[in-house]
């Protein structure tokens, strides 16, 4: 069987009762990302759960259908577009999806990767690299964190680089875990780590495991009433630019007396803004850049 993708360009206001009418209309499934996507204008959304959604979306979504082949797209997308009031359909472009085993296409996509001078993130279903370097047995999943974006190699490589034995470290916006794990496996006594998405926390729990790592993992809730006032020979935040001007205060706090910060997920051009948030706490600075993202780090009264 075979199956057909429908891409649209959706306006802000219209991206949430498009897209449950798409699926009302017979729609298999829907994504929806940030039209603006690896531009200057994209916008990092950074909720807490529970948050009304209505209030956090794109100015420009692209929302992605999936539906059976045999589907009539012109009458499905006019009926999605009149139960929701639109006085036209959306521009959008048509695509066929054959039919594949997913599952070893989705494997035949993720090889090992290597990262700085010894670091190997291996999937499960590949066989691990002879030799002494460090191993990190990961799957792709629901939670953020492969190793294959730049803002993670940069964040990977500067732990290997600094890190020393028996410091301690907290990762905020852990995701998949892959900081923390690799900061264990570098010779850091504590690793915490924190993010807003419970699926995360469960994800970061099973790698860990998996990767015969032991680390706590909370929501940023938890993380205020159990540590209040724990801190961090090292912090690092791999997230977006957006959400880190946001946290200045929540994550410099945590930086102990000539701790280090870390931070990523920072395009080229937005490091003099996230440089100057920081100012009044820790002087950072570039550490290193990759494919237009940058890494910034500094310490704490240097």
């Amino acid at each position: 069987m075979s199956w057909k993708e429908v891409i649209l360009e959706v306006a802000f206001e219209d991206t949430n009762a498009f897209s449950d009418a798409l699926l009302d209309a017979g729609a298999l499934s829907i994504t929806v990302e940030d039209a603006d996507e690896g531009t200057p204008q994209e916008k990092p959304l950074f909720d807490e759960p529970g948050a009304d959604s209505n209030e956090y979306a794109w100015e420009r979504s692209r929302v992605t259908a999936l539906l059976s082949a045999d589907v009539d797209i012109d009458e499905l997308l006019k009926l999605a577009a009149d139960k929701c009031n639109l006085a036209e359909i959306p521009p959008y472009s048509l695509h066929e999806v054959p039919q594949e085993d997913w599952v070893r296409l989705t494997q035949s996509q993720f090889d090992p990767i290597h990262i700085g001078e010894k670091i190997w993130i291996v999937p499960s279903w590949h066989d691990s690299p002879s030799g002494s370097g460090i191993i990190l047995e990961l799957d792709p999943g629901l939670a953020f964190g492969t190793g294959s974006h730049p803002t993670t190699r940069l964040c990977l490589e500067w732990l290997e680089n600094n890190i020393k034995p028996d410091q301690t470290v907290l990762d905020y916006g852990c995701g998949s875990g892959i900081l923390s794990i690799a900061a264990k496996k570098l010779g850091a006594k504590e690793v915490v780590g924190v993010d807003i998405d419970p699926q995360s926390i469960i994800t970061s729990r099973d790698n860990a495991g998996r990767n015969h790592c032991e680390m706590q993992c909370y929501l940023p809730e938890e993380f205020t009433s159990s540590m209040p006032d724990s801190q961090y020979d090292i912090v690092v935040a791999n997230i977006l630019a957006g959400p880190l001007k946001g946290l200045v205060s929540t994550l410099t706090k945590r930086i102990a007396a000539k701790g280090y910060m870390v931070l990523s997920g920072i395009l080229e051009g937005q490091a003099d803004d996230v440089i100057a948030a920081y100012a009044p706490y820790i002087k950072l600075s570039v550490w290193k850049n990759l494919d237009g993202w940058v890494a910034l780090s500094g310490q704490l009264n240097s």
